[in-house]
């Protein structure tokens, strides 16, 4: 009797290891799962969040599930000029915005910012990560960056008609980083506020304008509640952008779930250059719908606009120099956006 019971015990402990065998591939890959969130300033609605969705999907996909990202548009998570700092603390692991929302703190990435006399996304884009390639910029140092990019033209757009350089005078302008100095050189007062707070700025009239490409009129609504856009190319700039990842968090990634956002970063950089560029051509058309103006500025007239703005790239090459960091990197911008 004592022998069957000592038999049976055994079965029973063999049966309980093998199942706890079997189920531990499914235990251990439930294990494996890594779990991320992303922040972005971009409202849900919009392509560019649109497209920051899409990315998280496909890191998903090509991970075989191994990588789950929670994505949070429309600055849920972190508020637009917290961003950076929050994915260095992590409170978010990725996280988009723009550099100028912190003004001084990305000294060499403000050259991107410059009214070099932009003319597509593409482009804008394209030297904003060419230009982070090149000079690997220390002050970028605390994250791992996926990818940069950077909106199409920033012209004007204001609640009544800008014809010449002088209709802008003393006008109440919404700029931030360098787009502020680009305001006040063409005789603007520049008002620093968001994307997500320029609306109602622009609303209750807190700012008779405001400087960003076309697809604010649209990605932004801006078009409801402005009147007319002045295609001031001359002096046209644009706003580098960041997509990074807490630095720790990245080093905790094993190598192959690495490569893969590496891989499908780089594939978004062309994306990404191509959105800014499509929605600009909705932006056009959105307003348009509204009612609302379109003025060209004569060649003459541009060149009077790039005239005065032109000491900000001699400004920036100073104080590059000042701080030390490479004063060739405004010539390195022109040269390329001429390529």
């Amino acid at each position: 009797m004592k022998r069957f019971f000592g038999v049976k015990s055994l079965l029973i402990v063999v049966f309980f290891a093998a199942t706890c065998l079997a189920f531990f591939p499914v235990m251990a890959s439930a294990q494996k799962v890594i779990n991320l969130n992303y922040s972005n300033f971009f409202p849900a609605p919009h392509k560019n969040s649109v497209l920051a969705e899409q990315y998280c999907k496909e890191i998903e996909k090509r991970s075989g599930g191994k990588v789950k990202i929670t994505y949070f548009p429309g600055g849920t998570l972190t508020p637009a000029a917290q961003t950076y700092d929050n994915v260095v603390k992590g409170i978010a692991d990725i996280g988009e915005s723009c550099f100028a929302y912190t003004r001084g703190k990305f000294p060499m990435m403000e050259t991107l910012d410059l009214p070099l006399g932009y003319k597509t996304g593409v482009s804008a884009t394209s030297l904003a990560n060419a230009f982070y390639e090149k000079y690997q910029p220390k002050e970028l140092a605390e994250v791992k960056v996926l990818w940069l990019h950077a909106h199409g033209p920033g012209i004007l757009h204001t609640k009544k008609p800008v014809n010449k350089l002088e209709d802008i005078k003393g006008m109440k302008i919404r700029a931030t980083g360098q787009s502020a100095k680009i305001v006040q050189a063409l005789g603007g007062a520049p008002v620093g506020t968001t994307m997500p707070e320029t609306y109602d700025a622009l609303r209750t009239g807190v700012a008779d304008g405001a400087m960003a490409p076309v697809e604010s009129l649209q990605g932004w609504k801006w078009g409801e509640v402005v009147k007319s856009t002045t295609q001031n190319f001359g002096s046209a700039y644009t706003t580098g952008m960041f997509i990074v990842m807490n630095k720790a968090k990245w080093a905790s990634l094993p190598p192959d779930i690495q490569k893969i956002f590496t891989d499908v970063s780089k594939e978004y950089i062309t994306k990404q250059g191509k959105v800014w560029d499509e929605i600009d051509k909705e932006g056009y058309a959105f307003s348009k719908a509204k009612g609302n103006k379109v003025i060209p500025l004569s060649k003459d007239e541009d060149a009077k606009w790039a005239k005065a703005v032109a000491p900000l790239l001699e400004e920036q090459e100073k104080s590059l120099k000042a701080k030390g960091l490479p004063a060739d990197a405004v010539k390195y911008a022109v040269d390329f956006l001429k390529k």
